[in-house]
């Protein structure tokens, strides 16, 4: 037998390194974490929002803004809820390649800045936010791998075998409490964060295939189930952060948008149906090949039913034109078809197809 197996790291080691350089340029694990993430987001909403039968191409133009915005949102809550961790350098409250990024103010500025845009474009937001929710969920999973490198966002000290190793120098730069200071490993929360935005993305999409979500309900939804979760984050992390009333400042903004998310989400689903669209004003729906398909989607019953017999009586009309040509009489209709064969008639030919 191989008794080589208890040579095996009992825990989760630490990255050695936390980036490569490629000539002069130094490319750290965490920004290529964010740039992959953003990625695959763009490419997911892309997917989702053709599927609604808007223009995929859209998704880019709302990128252009919202990428930008959000990071510099996600810097700044950064930067004004944990200023201890701001590197002393003249540049410090721009290093976000040194990790920091806030995804609550990251998400808040991105919102408001594409609500702006498409709004100018005159598309419905909350339909858009509906179509971008899940793929938000990747690209935050995904960006958490940068935490790993970057030996960041941890818990309590642990003696689980997933628990992360921590060097005694990384601990006093993560402002690790003193009485957790040579601790062998700490819950690694950014994986546990990780599988969870994972999960929720994956039920949102079930959801919005599953039941009727108006928009907006998808994304109160994201804002309520990432929030809920880091309740319970916020409890095991002992890295640095600024406290309030001896909890955590997160801790309550993190109860706060569960509330709002939840309070949110039921009064969208109860509200009245509005019209909403995919396109641009004026577009056609040439312009996107699903679009006809949504908009029937969204017509009620009644409208059908108008459409039908409006279609019916036009061609009804032509037909009629056609047959009272100057020199061909004997196709109209005899004058002693009763009223009631002519209802009948009628109702035949505007009932839906089958």
């Amino acid at each position: 037998m191989d008794h080589r197996i208890g040579a095996l790291p009992q825990y989760i080691p630490s990255p050695p390194i936390n980036g490569f350089h490629i000539g002069p340029l130094d490319i750290h694990f965490y920004a290529l974490g964010y740039i992959i993430g953003i990625t695959l987001a763009i490419l997911i909403t892309r997917r989702r929002w053709r599927a609604l039968g808007g223009d995929p191409d859209l998704v880019n133009d709302i990128a252009i803004w919202v990428v930008p915005a959000g990071l510099i949102g996600a810097r700044i809550y950064f930067d004004i809820t944990t200023p201890n961790d701001i590197p002393h350098v003249w540049y410090g409250v721009f290093a976000i390649w040194t990790g920091g990024l806030g995804v609550w103010g990251g998400i808040a500025a991105a919102t408001l800045v594409g609500v702006w845009r498409l709004r100018k474009l005159g598309i419905t937001a909350g339909l858009f936010a509906n179509a971008i929710a899940p793929a938000l969920l990747v690209a935050q999973a995904v960006g958490r791998i940068g935490n790993y490198f970057n030996k960041e966002l941890f818990g309590k000290p642990t003696s689980l075998p997933w628990g992360l190793e921590i060097p005694y120098q990384d601990q006093l730069n993560g402002g690790v409490p003193t009485q957790y200071l040579h601790a062998a490993a700490f819950q690694p929360s950014f994986l546990y964060e990780l599988i969870w935005d994972l999960l929720l993305a994956a039920l949102l999409v079930w959801v919005g295939h599953r039941f009727t979500i108006k928009p907006w309900g998808l994304f109160a939804l994201y804002v309520a189930g990432y929030s809920g979760y880091r309740i319970f984050e916020e409890t095991i992390r002992v890295d640095s952060s600024e406290y309030f009333l001896g909890l955590r400042l997160n801790l309550f903004v993190a109860v706060a948008l569960t509330a709002i998310g939840l309070i949110w989400f039921v009064l969208v689903q109860r509200r009245l149906e509005r019209p909403y669209t995919v396109l641009p004003p004026g577009a056609s729906d040439e312009d996107s090949p699903d679009a006809a398909a949504a908009v029937a989607a969204d017509k009620t019953p009644d409208e059908e039913s108008g459409e039908a017999v409006a279609s019916h009586e036009a061609a009804s009309a032509d037909d009629t034109g056609a047959a009272s040509g100057p020199d061909d009489g004997e196709d109209e209709r005899p004058a002693d078809v009763s009223s009631a064969e002519t209802a009948e008639a009628d109702v035949e030919t505007s009932r839906p197809d089958n």
